[in-house]
């Protein structure tokens, strides 16, 4: 479920409006009012979650217990857990980026702008430094002892911990950075994979160094996780729900969903050879 942190749930709406909304069928239970939406293994009664199709997807779908679930309409699917309402769709995907639109609009905004650069109700520890023209949202809390460069910005609900180094030009929403952490310039964190509004989150754990003009992809429903001490080389990508262990080296992008374990090293060929798929080597 999305975090209350960074955000602001609208619903409850009945699932007559949100199959109205998205064009589909309305089954039976339309009546039936729905209060969040959720993955499938976090799902209770009055949520919607979604089954993909994938083999992957299968094993949570039966031990599911959502309430209503968009399931592909042109695939099979395993039989549904007691009490599940099925909800055909042709897009899977499409449907629930409807939905999140109904019951988070705001989800995808990211603050570059407000009355006031440093929001008041954002709370700084002592010996917090900020540069020129930073951007902090409500709500957002910033440790003792961190730095702030110029021009970047920090999204509500954010929080870091102390003595961090956040480079100039960084843009962090949706997430939680541990201690001593140092993010370098041109940084992106937490914002949304692709079109729509994904609900999850980033955790940044302590010691972790992410290097220039990275991108870590916020989760869909869940969380995008950096282990602590790991270190991520300039420009490298971490798809949305990917977790990357303890003490890693990213030398190259992580797709999403990827499960990286504790001590590896991520990356291609050095410059000059041959192309070559990333491997994962232990330390």
């Amino acid at each position: 479920m999305a975090d209350p942190r960074f955000y602001d749930n609208r619903g409850p709406f009945t699932l007559a409006e949100i199959c109205a909304k998205a064009g589909i069928a309305v089954p039976s239970a339309g009546a039936a009012r729905i209060f969040d939406l959720a993955g499938l293994d976090g799902a209770g009664p009055q949520h919607l979650s979604f089954f993909d199709g994938s083999n992957e997807a299968c094993q949570a779908f039966a031990r599911s217990g959502a309430g209503f679930c968009l399931v592909p309409a042109l695939s099979g699917h395993p039989a549904p857990p007691s009490g599940m309402v099925l909800l055909p769709c042709v897009s899977v995907s499409d449907v629930f980026a409807v939905a999140t639109g109904l019951f988070y609009p705001l989800a995808a905004q990211v603050p570059e702008k407000q009355a006031q650069p440093v929001s008041p109700d954002a709370r700084l520890g002592r010996d917090v430094v900020l540069g020129s023209d930073v951007v902090i949202g409500p709500g957002a809390e910033i440790g003792p002892a961190t730095n702030v460069g110029a021009g970047s910005v920090i999204g509500p609900g954010v929080a870091i911990g102390q003595a961090c180094e956040i480079g100039a030009n960084v843009t962090i929403t949706n997430a939680y950075l541990g201690d001593r952490v140092t993010i370098l310039t041109d940084a992106r964190i937490g914002q949304p994979a692709q079109e729509g509004a994904p609900l999850g989150r980033v955790i940044v754990q302590d010691g972790t160094v992410i290097g220039p003009g990275c991108v870590i992809d916020r989760g869909t429903l869940g969380d995008t996780v950096i282990g602590e001490g790991s270190q991520l080389e300039a420009k490298v990508q971490v798809g949305h729900d990917a977790h990357i262990g303890r003490h890693c080296v990213l030398k190259s992008g992580v797709g999403a969903g990827a499960q990286i374990g504790d001590f590896a090293v991520w990356g291609g060929q050095d410059h000059g050879q041959s192309p070559a798929k990333p491997v994962i080597q232990e330390l």
